[in-house]
């Protein structure tokens, strides 16, 4: 029985994690869990998967009915930012599925890592923003960050058994989103409703978003760097629209490890919480008769300029990437709140790419404020450009 914490647990990924636990409720036990707004669902779970602790970030909720329902489930309500830290650490927990989004991941992980627990990484943001630094602490924790994005997880598998000297490259596939084909001209009338309908995944708002600028796959670049200890020159991009193959892994001799499947959450989740064991489940199953083709194709950078400024912002390195995940959080907020357009958020994180002052080797503390800095500018440019 492996104990977990998740963090986001009424998000996407959260409730997937959920999904993973019901089909074995012999080897998982929930023991915390946690959630920003989503009241609702979050009694709901804390009803079926009783933990002992519940946390909730939003201070401004009805704390009162949540205290009420919970206290007749014998389980104990934390409140604020700081609980994260708190169940991240909790000593009866093995592993924490970090599956909160954005720069808020970072220090929850963090604090898990110190108190040497693994982690189900599914906040990609915490090793865009400070990767150099979290992957020195996990070794030095003894402490596996097993990746829970379906792309990561593609790679994570087709290395087992390697010897990292042999890797040459890796190829992130990404689907190309909603608008693949278009041209920036056509994409300057996108509505948030057009952006939010993504062909082969369900995901979060945020993350929908990012993949319909191809941000996200310049993010996942990013982390792909610490996470597999890469150099940027090893790490390529190809548009899969069938999003089947979830990555590659091309070794010295040229040969190629790719992992496939359908584009289901629940399989890379159920790996980082299993590794290195795999377990049964009924979830459905790919059929190759039904995928005939697969069909690969160059990102346009040109096109989807959020993309390109992320592989700059890798190449560059220091304090860019965290830069960069502030300004976009800021920017992508801003649209899905209908007051900026589609082109917009690229040309706001370009903006506060060039505003803020590079740091070589930041420290926590740099990556804080470079974080705060970066908000700063990202927003007063919103206003600027504000519909």
């Amino acid at each position: 029985m492996k104990n977990i914490a998740i963090l986001g647990s009424t998000g996407s990924i959260g409730q997937q994690t959920l999904q993973v636990v019901r089909q074995h409720p012999d080897k998982f036990k929930v023991i915390a869990i946690s959630a920003r707004q989503n009241i609702d669902l979050l009694i709901s779970q804390a009803r079926e998967f009783k933990p002992k602790y519940v946390a909730v970030t939003d201070d401004s909720l009805d704390f009162y009915r949540l205290k009420t329902e919970l206290d007749a489930l014998d389980i104990e309500l934390l409140t604020g930012f700081d609980s994260l830290n708190v169940i991240a650490s909790l000593p009866e927990i093995d592993m924490v599925v970090t599956a909160i989004v954005g720069f808020s991941g970072l220090l929850p992980t963090i604090s898990a890592i110190l108190a040497g627990k693994n982690i189900a990484l599914a906040n990609k943001e915490t090793l865009v923003v400070a990767g150099e630094l979290v992957m020195k602490l996990a070794a030095e924790r003894n402490v596996k960050i097993l990746p829970v994005d379906s792309e990561h997880s593609a790679i994570f598998q087709s290395i087992v058994g390697e010897k990292h000297q042999f890797i040459e490259k890796i190829y992130l596939t990404a689907s190309g989103g909603p608008f693949r084909g278009m041209k920036t001209h056509q994409l300057s009338s996108i509505t948030k409703e057009q952006a939010l309908n993504h062909p082969n995944w369900k995901m979060g708002n945020k993350i929908t978003i990012d993949s319909a600028t191809l941000m996200n796959k310049g993010l996942e670049a990013i982390e792909a760097r610490w996470l597999f200890d890469l150099h940027p020159e090893q790490i390529d991009i190809v548009i899969h629209p069938q999003s089947i193959i979830h990555s590659l892994v091309q070794f010295i001799d040229g040969s190629i490890k790719a992992q496939m499947g359908l584009p289901d959450m629940r399989l890379p989740i159920q790996y980082a919480l299993t590794y290195p064991q795999r377990l049964e489940n009924d979830f459905p199953r790919f059929d190759f008769l039904k995928y005939p083709q697969l069909t690969f194709e160059q990102p346009d950078l040109e096109t989807f300029k959020a993309l390109k400024l992320a592989l700059q912002a890798l190449k560059q390195g220091g304090n860019m990437p965290c830069v960069l995940n502030a300004a976009n959080e800021v920017a992508v907020h801003a649209f899905l709140s209908n007051q900026i357009g589609f082109l917009d958020i690229a040309d706001i994180v370009e903006q506060t790419l060039n505003s803020v002052e590079f740091v070589s080797y930041p420290s926590l503390d740099d990556y804080i404020e470079c974080d705060r800095l970066a908000r700063q500018f990202a927003e007063e440019y919103v206003k600027q450009v504000k519909r």
